[in-house]
């Protein structure tokens, strides 16, 4: 079974930023907690404070699909729309193979 990892950039207002990142915590806590959930973090540009990086592990299809539907999915969108990303850049990788960097 592929391994799925999500990745991506939100663009926001600088002014925003706290906004969002507190919206994230909340979001990375609840979903942490989810079944089939490996991994899961927001974090905040080091350089540039109007970009925030998502990441993102499921275990299967099932768990990201159940992801979706997650009450705190919707808390998370609506804390969101209320201050819009500019730019939503989330790409999925799907992974058949995982090993050391350095053999």
């Amino acid at each position: 079974m592929p391994l799925l990892l999500i990745a991506g950039t939100f663009r926001v207002e600088p002014a925003h930023r706290d906004v969002m990142l507190a919206a994230a915590r909340d979001m990375m806590r609840e979903t942490l907690q989810e079944r089939g959930c490996q991994a899961y973090r927001f974090t905040a540009d080091l350089d540039d404070p109007g970009l925030v990086h998502l990441f993102e592990r499921w275990e299967s299809d099932e768990a990201l699909a159940a992801h979706f539907k997650m009450p705190h999915m919707a808390r998370f969108q609506a804390a969101v729309a209320a201050h819009p990303p500019q730019i939503v850049e989330i790409q999925r990788y799907d992974v058949s193979k995982v090993g050391p960097v350095r053999p």
